[in-house]
């Protein structure tokens, strides 16, 4: 495998990443369900809380970037990580009404600091790597996100204050990690100072104006993407099929992640270098994936649904942060990947808005048929992304 000729460092990002979103998954599973029951609050309520824990994921995607650029890999993830233990220890200690929503908030900002600086970390100490140091970064993610709910649910089965206790022991050993292993890392931000000219200035506009043109296209394939832990949840236990089985297909999209890497490395290797190619690919599978939750009427069809619209994500969301990597100006790599994880952020605040409006006062055909018409336009910036920095170059 691919993965196994990574320098040192990027293993301990791995690891680090792997750590991390395993704690941040043990709880947001559960949120829903533990203001539900456990804090009496409506739906609606719990529904704008995790709005509300977005919004703050998507102002620590900015602020990350930022201070990856200004104060480099190290400190900047040890700010980050610093914030969540706060909130975690928050929460451990005073999880009633309405501290939870507080402290939710503040691990939401403080885990949104720590992934584009995972993501520009990754980049800087490997450029090198291309595509996959960013792809290993997205597997732990989501081996994370696999282990996470399950051992999540099964914590919170015996109390909720052993889960609030086993991520705030998960976040320490991140924070110990990080001390010991990220410290001496240096990125290449604290290499080299940027070289300001007329010259710079211009390729540094071009490069963000092709930023700008690529999150486009990402922002509506993530509206599309959240459709699934949203409005199609609803959807399927309509069809007669339980929360368990649902379950299972997120379980599916997990090991299927890591199990098609081998089959699924070749073809990215070869089209290494036509990165347009893997985002068609991808963003045309999962439109694929949604046309056949059309005629989906039993848990087979939404199986089959889920396995191709795992394959169309594998193709695109590492490709992105690639792209963020490769237009990012010396000294503005954290900002780009800020930009991206946060565009990623906002899909996922709106997407499950306009989904439930769109079946609210249409139908769920409709919605599918919408959600294809944006991943078609969505393929567009895909394509003409670098427009900008080739008519600087030419």
């Amino acid at each position: 495998m691919e993965e196994l000729s990574m320098p040192r460092n990027v293993w301990l990002l791995v690891i680090g990443t792997l750590i991390n979103i395993t704690g941040s998954s043990l709880i947001w599973p559960l949120n829903t369900i533990y203001m539900h029951e456990h804090l009496g609050q409506s739906l609606s309520i719990a529904g704008l809380v995790l709005m509300i824990n977005a919004g703050a994921t998507m102002l620590g995607n900015l602020v990350g970037g930022y201070l990856f650029d200004k104060f480099g890999g190290y400190k900047s993830i040890m700010f980050g990580i610093f914030i969540t233990i706060f909130s975690l220890v928050g929460i451990t200690f005073w999880h009633g009404w309405p501290h939870y929503v507080w402290f939710l908030t503040i691990m939401g900002f403080g885990s949104g600091v720590v992934t584009p600086v995972m993501f520009a970390f990754v980049g800087s100490v490997w450029p090198e790597g291309g595509r996959k140091g960013f792809n290993a970064i997205y597997l732990a993610q989501n081996l994370g996100v696999a282990v996470g709910p399950a051992v999540g649910g099964v914590i919170a089965d015996k109390s909720f204050d052993y889960l609030f206790v086993s991520n705030l022991g998960l976040y320490i050993i991140f924070f110990i990690l990080a001390t010991v292993s990220y410290r001496n890392m240096i990125s290449n931000v604290e290499k080299s100072k940027v070289k300001d000219s007329a010259v710079n200035n211009t390729a540094n506009r071009a490069s963000f104006y092709s930023l700008l043109i690529i999150s486009g296209g990402f922002l509506l394939t993530w509206v599309a993407y959240s459709q699934w832990p949203s409005t199609l949840s609803t959807h399927i236990q309509q069809q007669g099929i339980g929360l368990k089985e649902y379950s299972l297909l997120w379980t599916i999209n997990g090991l299927l992640i890591i199990l098609l890497q081998p089959i699924i490395s070749p073809i990215v290797q070869k089209y290494e270098k036509q990165i347009k190619v893997q985002l068609v690919i991808g963003i045309a599978i999962m439109m694929l994936s949604f046309i056949v939750i059309i005629f989906a009427d039993s848990f087979k069809i939404f199986a089959v649904s889920m396995i191709i619209l795992t394959i169309g994500e594998i193709f695109v969301w590492p490709a992105v942060p690639t792209i963020a990597n490769m237009l990012a100006p010396e000294g503005k790599g954290g900002s780009y990947q800020g930009i991206v994880n946060s565009i990623g952020s906002i899909g996922r605040m709106i997407g499950p808005l306009f989904g439930g409006l769109i079946v609210d006062v249409y139908s769920m055909n409709i919605l599918i048929l919408i959600l294809c018409m944006m991943l078609i336009i969505a393929i567009i910036p895909c394509l003409f992304y670098d427009r900008p920095v080739k008519k600087v170059q030419h």
